[in-house]
């Protein structure tokens, strides 16, 4: 088995490219860097395709190496024929591979092994025989009776043949292509039947909706399938899979039954309900149960994963000097000023919800806090006393000039981070409320640089992820991290050490050492310098150093996402114009003169070239949208406030296979299920909406003793379809590729220099 060629097949690619970008990740290349700076050896697969070809290349290897570990053991007992070598080759499942090792696998001691202790195997084989060639008239009692025997404990000829069925079944068991045909049955035919027992009257369960619930299984929506397990789990729900046995009776008996004598048929019929009902049922049953599971696990982690992306990729207010409140009512507001950096200023405590004297005090000391550290961004939780403290400020500001904007932020993860090792260390004096109104600020400064320091799982935009494949959740998260961190570049001397460690090639320890040496030196002058560092040697600064942004240092171009190997283009073209690199930057129009096929080189190719161009276009460009916040109605605080038939703006938390959830502003976000998300038919939400997005809602149910809000997005009065606005349901480049709006000229201008 070439797996190459497998893995090009299977994912259209040329095997050129799979071998190149194979060999570069055993030269130790990461995926964001062989992405973005390998794109002529790997013909300009993108993240999503290399994370992919990766991914099947490891599963493939993994089949291939059981494969040697199956064919060995089966050769070892002398029972490897060309035939089931020939199978065993051919599979490309995990499933299909150990269903055909199932006859030979070590087991422990059954009945069928019994059996064969008692010496019925030659009986088991005389009634295979007679299935296949007996005589109408051929009994079974007379061929048993011989093997009776009280020493070995074979009392009658009826023990003989009940040891001999066992044998038969567990044969039959174990046919791969018996058990592939009924898997597929169940999947097919099956129906996930689920109940919830009389301990749990009507009404009094989060799992109503599975109180008599069908669906065939292969038609179960993945948070339906999650949503069973966890009500199983906690106890609540009984759910299994019911089928046509008589369908499995006659399919098995079509297959397995060939003689015409009537006591044999009906013998064989016996032992067939029995290998199924004892060997298969249970087994077959937990398989596609755990098929359904695992595919249900990788369309939630799906839905996280983007969920991720955008809430990570969402766009900066900007590093500006910024205030951070985390609203309480009985302890007070946390108040915590950081300046440009992120680095904090100063904190206090204050109390605008309790007497007028004291509000009146709060608004003085916030108002100096604005006025001493230049205040541009005032950033408030949206958790408990979130919008009385926004009113409050809104006061505060109106006295104001200038103003700072002021702008509600999730605390999704802030008491998490607030406990956290890295909280700790930055902070080791401070409170853990204080703690949070520090990275509730830099939250609004820069959303991926505070995120990063979170476990992706506690940011609240998954489904069912606590349920799912925790391993396979926490490669996909941290994939997505690392990829939305290396899109985006990193201020090397801003940068904290969770970011750092998120950079293409950088390890924790490294990602340490750079900020120890930060500490201890000062800011980094150049890129270069990075090979001081302890454990940066040259392949950690090969896959790192394009990520990394050194805004004012001694090279122009390291504050720009061109490659260090690649600089000496960048200055031949200069040369070229007649102007110093840093020029170029400064004037990036006088790049509409060159030839762009001039520079490419064996090193340097045209795709390499064309994101260069593109990059000094924009130097150093943020690839995030502009910033935009949603502005939540005055009026509108809790939910009381709320009434059916009003519209209000909001902005979508978390988004679900079954619908997006929305804050609009009253500590409990609504639920726009997916049939009111447009005035057409969606069947996917991320179709239509993504975290973090700005939108206008209708209120259609309260619920206040459920905490329950139901939401629409449909136009008032439109039964039928309403069209996705522009850019609706995109998804953000996961490639990290950085390429601006006039890529496209860029590459008219290569083949017109042909």
């Amino acid at each position: 088995m070439n797996i190459e060629q497998i893995v090009a097949g299977e994912l259209s690619l040329g095997i050129g490219q799979v071998q190149s970008a194979l060999a570069l990740f055993a030269e130790g290349g990461t995926v964001p860097f062989i992405a973005r700076y390998r794109k002529e050896r790997t013909g300009e697969m993108n993240e999503v395709q290399l994370r992919a070809l990766l991914e099947r290349h490891t599963y493939l290897t993994e089949l291939g190496e059981r494969r040697g570990t199956i064919l060995k053991s089966i050769e070892e007992q002398g029972k490897l024929t060309e035939g089931l070598k020939a199978k065993i080759e051919a599979c490309m499942q995990k499933t299909e591979l150990e269903d055909l090792y199932l006859p030979y696998k070590p087991k422990k001691r059954t009945r069928a092994t019994i059996a064969r202790e008692k010496g019925l195997e030659p009986l088991a084989a005389r009634i295979r025989e007679l299935n296949t060639t007996g005589a109408p008239d051929a009994d079974l009692e007379t061929e048993a009776a011989g093997y009776v025997n009280g020493e070995a404990g074979v009392a009658s000829a009826a023990d003989a043949l009940r040891g001999a069925s066992d044998i038969l079944a567990e044969e039959v068991s174990e046919k791969a292509e018996l058990r592939q045909h009924l898997r597929d049955f169940l999947l097919s035919k099956g129906e996930f039947v689920s109940q919830i027992g009389d301990a749990h009257p009507a009404g009094t369960t989060k799992f109503e909706m599975y109180r008599d619930y069908r669906v065939r299984v292969g038609e179960i929506a993945p948070h339906n399938m999650l949503a069973l397990r966890r009500g199983e789990a906690e106890g609540v729900i009984s759910f299994t899979i019911q089928f046509d046995a008589a369908a499995v009776a006659a399919y098995l008996e079509e297959k397995e039954i060939r003689t015409a004598a009537p006591g044999v048929r009906e013998f064989c019929r016996g032992m067939l309900a029995d290998a199924f009902e004892r060997l298969m049922r249970a087994t077959l049953i937990g398989e596609v149960r755990y098929g359904k599971k695992v595919a249900a696990d990788r369309e939630s982690i799906r839905t996280f994963e983007t969920n991720l992306r955008e809430l990570l990729l969402a766009s900066p207010a900007g590093m500006k000097p910024t205030l951070g409140i985390d609203p309480g009512f009985r302890t007070g507001c946390k108040v915590a000023a950081v300046d440009g950096t992120g680095k904090l200023l100063e904190y206090v405590t204050i109390q605008p919800h309790k007497s007028d004297r004291e509000r009146a005090e709060a608004a003085r000391i916030l108002a100096g806090l604005i006025r001493t550290h230049a205040i541009e961004l005032v950033a408030i939780g949206n958790g408990t006393a979130g919008r009385e403290t926004e009113a409050f400020v809104g006061d505060v500001l109106g006295g104001l000039e200038p103003k700072p904007l002021k702008v509600m932020v999730s605390e999704a993860g802030a008491s998490v981070y607030s406990a956290s090792e890295a909280a700790i260390e930055e902070f080791p004096d401070l409170d853990l409320t204080v703690r949070g109104a520090v990275s509730i600020a830099r939250r609004l400064q820069d959303p991926l640089a505070e995120l990063v320091k979170i476990d992706p799982k506690s940011i609240g935009v998954g489904q069912y992820q606590h349920d799912v494949d925790q391993r396979l959740l926490r490669e996909k998260l941290n994939d997505t991290v690392e990829s939305c961190v290396n899109y985006v570049g990193v201020d090397l001397n801003l940068a904290s050490r969770e970011l750092l460690g998120y950079v293409a090639g950088i390890s924790g320890a490294v990602a340490r050492n750079i900020v120890a040496y930060r500490n201890a030196h000062g800011p980094y002058r150049s890129r270069q310098e990075l090979l001081e560092v302890p454990q940066f040697g040259p392949k950690t600064f090969e896959q790192a150093a394009g990520f990394l942004r050194i805004r004012d240092g001694a090279h122009p171009l390291d504050r720009t996402a061109v490659h260090p190997e690649s600089y000496f283009i960048v200055e031949r073209i200069a040369a070229d114009l007649g102007v110093a690199p840093e020029r170029i930057l400064e004037d990036p129009a006088a790049l509409a003169s060159i030839n762009p096929g001039k520079y490419v080189t064996a090193e340097i190719g045209e795709p390499t070239l064309i994101d260069i161009v593109a990059e000094l276009e924009k130097p150093g460009r943020d690839p995030r949208a502009e910033f935009r916040y949603a502005r939540f109605d005055e009026g509108v605080r809790e939910l009381k406030d709320l009434v059916a038939g009003m519209e209000l703006e909001g902005v979508v938390t978390n988004v679900a296979n079954f619908g997006a959830f929305v804050d609009i502003g009253v500590h409990q976000d609504g639920l726009v299920h997916v049939s009111q998300l447009a005035d057409r038919f969606v069947d996917d939400p991320k179709k239509v909406v993504k975290v973090g997005q700005i939108v206008r809602v209708r209120v259609l149910e309260v619920n206040e003793a459920l905490k329950r809000i139901s939401l629409s997005m449909k136009s008032p009065g439109r039964p039928g379809g309403r069209r996705e606005g522009k850019g609706a349901g995109e998804k953000r480049a996961a490639s990290g590729e950085r390429r601006s709006a006039s890529v496209g000229d860029l590459m008219a201008r290569f083949n017109r220099s042909r």
